[in-house]
């Protein structure tokens, strides 16, 4: 089988949610696999002059407004968030925690808490939001919740973001395959004439 699409993301990136209702049925097409990683930009990434990413650069109008016109271009649901940005932390953890143990249901995680974000406008920073959207999946709350605090998976989380960085990802969403990254859902075109006829 063909590499995998490594996609990296932050749940509370907006880019990050339109490419994740998109990547998996891109790789699809192509006879690919996709390796779901979720980051925390704006706890590890930081641009020039202590400037923080998402949160100074996600919070204007051309972004807020080109959000909006690309979630009706590829007739994705979504309505802008209340607060925006906020921290991801509880819920990169969660999908970590999820993620070494079943990468499918960290998917199908990831869908449901970005769906609960920008679409039904629910506070995802909030553990308990995050614990009723693991129990409303069939996860065990208890064992969720332990996730959040427990030292092994927020050293994998770390170890996750730093490896990330390692890659020269930084941002989201942010695509790498046979070597190649990708910034951006709007790079999705390009990711994907890659896949149907190889390196340009």
């Amino acid at each position: 089988m063909s590499a995998p699409i490594d996609f990296y993301f932050d749940f509370s990136s907006p880019y990050g949610y339109l490419a994740s209702e998109q990547i998996d049925v891109i790789a699809e097409k192509y006879g690919r696999t996709v390796m779901w990683h979720a980051i925390v930009l704006d706890a590890h990434f930081q641009p020039q002059g202590g400037m923080r990413i998402p949160s100074a650069l996600m919070r204007s109008e051309y972004v807020r407004r080109d959000v909006e016109r690309s979630a009706a271009f590829f007739e994705i649901p979504f309505k802008e968030p209340s607060p925006y940005p906020l921290h991801t932390e509880h819920a990169a953890r969660a999908f970590q925690w999820l993620s070494d143990r079943n990468p499918d249901e960290a998917r199908t995680f990831a869908h449901a808490v970005y769906r609960a974000y920008f679409v039904d406008g629910r506070n995802i920073a909030e553990t308990a939001v995050l614990l009723d959207i693991a129990e409303t999946l069939g996860l065990d709350r208890e064992d969720v919740s332990s996730a959040f605090a427990d030292a092994g998976t927020k050293a994998r989380l770390k170890a996750e973001i730093d490896l990330a960085e390692a890659r020269g990802v930084f941002g989201s969403p942010f695509f790498i395959v046979e070597g190649e990254g990708f910034w951006g859902n709007d790079r999705l075109l390009q990711l994907e004439r890659w896949l149907a006829k190889g390196p340009y």
